[in-house]
Order: C-alpha cells, then sequence, then structure tokens
C-alpha cells in the first residue's frame, strides 16, 4: 500500500546521510521532497502542510543543530510526527461493563463491511471470546446470504432473522432497527459477550441511510461505532469520514483493502482530520488477514524500518511449541537434521502466512522489494512435493538418492530433476549449518562469532586459510630454517612471563605459529 510512499521518503533521506551539519537549505530541500511524497501519496493538502510545518520547524529547532548525526534526528523527527498523524497510541476495544459489548459497522457501499464482519469476529473468537454476528443490511441483494457464509467460515454463528432483499427489483422485507435489538437479545440470551452489528451501506449524502444507521444506534447504544473505510478511496476519503461523523458520531476507524496497490494516503488523512483513531486494518482476502492497528508500527513500516515485533507476534502465535521443542532437544543432542525435520520447518513458516508479507517486515526490505514481488509462494509446496516423493530411508539419508531415485522423485513430484538437484543441495548446505551450529561452532561465514573466519575468511583448515611455509629440500638449509625457528620460539618464551596466558605454559607458546603481519616482532619483544 505505501510502497510509493515508502521509496519516495527513503530516497529523500539517503540524500542527508554523511552531512555533519544540516543548513536551513537543506531542511528546506528535504522538507519540500516530503510535502511531494505525501501529496502524490494522495493525503489530504490541510493534513500535509500541518505535518510539513511542524517537521521544518522541529527540524530548525536545538534538537537537530545540536545532534551528532543529524540526518538520522530527522528520520526521528519525521516519524514522530507519522504515529502523531496515524493516532499515536493503539486503540483498543472499549468493552462493556456489564452484558455484551456491542460494536456496530458503518461506511459506504463496497467497502468491505460484511468481509471485515467475518474477520472481526474470527479475531476476537481467537483471543478467548464468544461473538455473535446480526444481520442488519437488508438492502443490498444477498447481504444477509454472505454474511452468514462469512460467518461460517470464521465459525461465528449468524443472528439473521429476515432474508433480505435477494435481487435489485425486490423490495426489502423486514425492520433493521428492530432486526439490531433482537440480536442484541439473542446475545444476552445466549451468553455471547460480542454483537456485531453489519449494517447496510450507504452514502455520505444518502439522509434516508444515514437516518436509518442514527436509528440503529440509538436503539442498541453500541460501545463502539467502526468506521470502515476503502484504504485505495484516495482524497475523498476525507469527505467521506467528515460525513459520517457528523451523521452516527463513529468512535474508530478500520482500514480495508491496505494489501493493495494503492497509494494509501486515506490512512494518513482520515485519523488526523477527524480525530478518532485507527483501529484495526484489514491486509488481504483471507478470514486471518486482519490485525490491531499500531500506529507506531506502520510509520516504521512507511520509512522502511521494518515491523518486528509484528513478525515476532505471528511467529508466537501460529508455531508449534511442541515442534520447537522437539527440534531443540534434536539440536542440542547433535542428532543428524533430516529432510523430515527441513519439512516439518517449512509447513511452520507456512502456517504463519504470506511469505511476501512477512519479508516486506523486515527492516531494509523496500530495497529488495522487486525480487521479493517476484517471489513464488508455491515454492514451499513444490518443496513439499518432492519430499513427500521420497521414501523414509531416503529422508533420512538423502546421500543414497542417485540420479535414478532423483528421476522418480522429479516424476512423483511434477518437477524437474534440476529442481529436485537444487533442493539437495540447499538442504546439504543447512544441514552442514546445523551441524555446525550444534558442535558449538557458530554459523559458518559470519566473522566474529565462534569458530567463524576472521576478516578475510581465513579459518585453520579452512579452504582460505594461509599456507605454511615449505622446508627446504636442502638438507643444509632445513637445519638453518629448524634452528631459527627455535631461536624465534626460545626468545618468545623469554618475552612472555612465567605462566598459563589461556592456560598455556610459556615454553609451549610459537609466535611464528601465529601467522602476523610483517611487522609485528617488536610486540613480540623481538
Amino acid at each position: 500500500m505505501f510502497n510509493s510512499l515508502s521509496d519516495r521518503l527513503t530516497a529523500t533521506f539517503k540524500n542527508l546521510r554523511g552531512k555533519g551539519r544540516l543548513t536551513e537549505a537543506d531542511v528546506d530541500a528535504t522538507v519540500r521532497e516530503i510535502r511531494r511524497a505525501l501529496l502524490d501519496a494522495d493525503v489530504a493538502v490541510p493534513v500535509v502542510r500541518e505535518f510539513t510545518a511542524r517537521v521544518r520547524e522541529r527540524a530548525l529547532g536545538a534538537e537537530v543543530s545540536g545532534a551528532l548525526n543529524p540526518s538520522q534526528q530527522i528520520v526521528k523527527i519525521v516519524n514522530e510526527e507519522l504515529v502523531e498523524i496515524l493516532g499515536g497510541e493503539t486503540r483498543r476495544i472499549r468493552m462493556a461493563k456489564t452484558g455484551p459489548t456491542i460494536i456496530m459497522l458503518a461506511g459506504l457501499q463496497g467497502a468491505g463491511k460484511t468481509t471485515l464482519a467475518g474477520k472481526l469476529s474470527k479475531w476476537l473468537k481467537s483471543q478467548g471470546h464468544s461473538p455473535i454476528l446480526v444481520a442488519c443490511d437488508l438492502q443490498r441483494p444477498n447481504a444477509v446470504t454472505q454474511l452468514q457464509v462469512v460467518g461460517k467460515r470464521a465459525g461465528v454463528p449468524v443472528f439473521a432473522p429476515h432474508p433480505g432483499a435477494t435481487s435489485e427489483l425486490e423490495h426489502p422485507a423486514g425492520d433493521p432497527v428492530a432486526v439490531a435489538r433482537a440480536g442484541v437479545e439473542e446475545a444476552r440470551q445466549k451468553l455471547h459477550d460480542f454483537v456485531i452489528v453489519d449494517t447496510a451501506g450507504r452514502l455520505g449524502v444518502d439522509t434516508e441511510m444515514m437516518e436509518q444507521a442514527r436509528q440503529i444506534r440509538r436503539a442498541i447504544v453500541p460501545n463502539e461505532v467502526l468506521f470502515v473505510i476503502d484504504a485505495m478511496i484516495g482524497q475523498d476519503a476525507v469527505n467521506t469520514a467528515m460525513a459520517f461523523d457528523e451523521g452516527v458520531n463513529f468512535t474508530g476507524i478500520v482500514l480495508s483493502k491496505l494489501d493493495g496497490d494503492a497509494r494509501g494516503g486515506a490512512a494518513l488523512s482520515v485519523a488526523s482530520v477527524t480525530g478518532k483513531p485507527v483501529m484495526f486494518a484489514s491486509t488481504g482476502e483471507g478470514v486471518d488477514d486482519f490485525e490491531l492497528f499500531h500506529p507506531d508500527r506502520m510509520a516504521s513500516r512507511i520509512l522502511d524500518m521494518g515491523d518486528v515485533l509484528t513478525l515476532i507476534e505471528q511467529a508466537e502465535k501460529n508455531w508449534d511449541k511442541d515442534e520447537a521443542a522437539r527440534m531443540a532437544k534434536k539440536f542440542a543432542d547433535q542428532e543428524d537434521f533430516t529432510l523430515d525435520d527441513f519439512l516439518s520447518q517449512m509447513q511452520q513458516i507456512r502456517n504463519m502466512g504470506s511469505m511476501k508479507k512477512m519479508l516486506m517486515m523486515m527492516p531494509g526490505a523496500q530495497n529488495i522489494r522487486q525480487q521479493l514481488e517476484q517471489f513464488d509462494e508455491r515454492e514451499i509446496d513444490r518443496v513439499e512435493a518432492i519430499v513427500r516423493s521420497m521414501t523414509p530411508h531416503e529422508r533420512v539419508a538423502p546421500k543414497i538418492i542417485n540420479g535414478s531415485r532423483r528421476a522418480r522423485i522429479a516424476r512423483g513430484s511434477g518437477v524437474h530433476v534440476s529442481e529436485v538437484n537444487g533442493l539437495l543441495e540447499r538442504f546439504a548446505q543447512a544441514q552442514k549449518m546445523m551441524k555446525k551450529m550444534a558442535q558449538g561452532g557458530g554459523m559458518p561465514g559470519m566473522p566474529g562469532m565462534p569458530g567463524m573466519a576472521g576478516p578475510g575468511g581465513a579459518r585453520k583448515g579452512g579452504k582460505n586459510a594461509p599456507k605454511k611455509k615449505a622446508r627446504s629440500g636442502n638438507p643444509a638449509k632445513a637445519a638453518q630454517e629448524l634452528k631459527d625457528a627455535e631461536a624465534r620460539r626460545a626468545a618468545g618464551a623469554k618475552a612472555l612471563p612465567t605462566g598459563a596466558a589461556f592456560g598455556q605454559q610459556a615454553g609451549d607458546f610459537d609466535p611464528s605459529q601465529l601467522n602476523l603481519p610483517k611487522g609485528f616482532d617488536k610486540f613480540l619483544g623481538k
């Protein structure tokens, strides 16, 4: 959603890097680029003016002029102001003190209210609540049927005493206000702690429909009135939000279709103009593609600083703790990492959701966005098909997989032999890395860690390790070299204090074995 805005802001901040001091001209140029980026993203003009004025005022103040790194301080200021525009703090649902908590949904036709009602109910159910959906949209053809289908997918009951209109020519039967009142009573009797009322979509200028929404609100007295707005609506989002705020006085905002490719200015405009917080966001078509809106995390995503906290929360929610404990025990016991383990780890990752979405939450992901967009989500399915086409023995001992076995596996999984080869190569590398880590050697190829190659990649016994100087074939010369080595050993022992440094006796230490650069002899007392 915010790809264009994120790219523009990231490019703007790159121009500030390396500058030890920012002049007023630098600040003005940066603010000008930020203003263009926000306007291109369809952010409302009054919001842009207020935002850039605050950024400029703070950027010219003492907090930047006295900072060690002015460019990072500018990024910090922009991040804080973005958080403020998006609502400041995470706003959660206000719960009823007694009886069920009533949530009423309102919004334009086509904003995605009915689908969002199912997503919200599924999210509440995952939090340990018992929600019920109430079908009050009796005007749109088949809206009641759609809510029943969504409710079934979410595993939540739907209260729908009237079928509503089945075609555009049919006059809707039933009173939405009476249905809403009866739905709340049904929830009380059956001990549901949440009631989600799906109302008919309406236009901001439709006075008749807006009056109906006001009557429903007066009848059920909801704890929350959530305004559902399409994040792709653009500049008109502000006018629509203001009309609904006057009509039903909503308490919170839900952004739908946040996974679209539009510029996303609605998200930055509505909360600032109405003063009402964005509470939830719909991020996809699935029932589970729904999340609590965190202004600070969304600001970090826009500035390409990642959203690691959301990533961790998703992992904790979807990761199988028993499987993780089994793998940890296997790792501690230094058992071999098999293809069955590899497959179970891939399935764990798939349970977390879309790989693209997860990777885009990593800091700096905008730099590889093109590669991520080309990533095929079905790759995990192909890997699973390849592994499942192997025999149990082949999964435990992949070294036995010869050419004929690879051809059989490729036919069984519907892929080319080259893909089987590629998977086995990647698995061999993963197995080698896991074995190295289990032995306490750290991850290969990562300098600065135990067992790692130092600067330049040299490691004892490794491919790039410095080779020892070969001894001369001339007996006299070889004897002289041996004598020189003994002399260096004696000089080193004399220079070192008696006792053990790192547990070594002084006489066992040979400086020549350190392969130090030329000129370091003087530090060894030579």
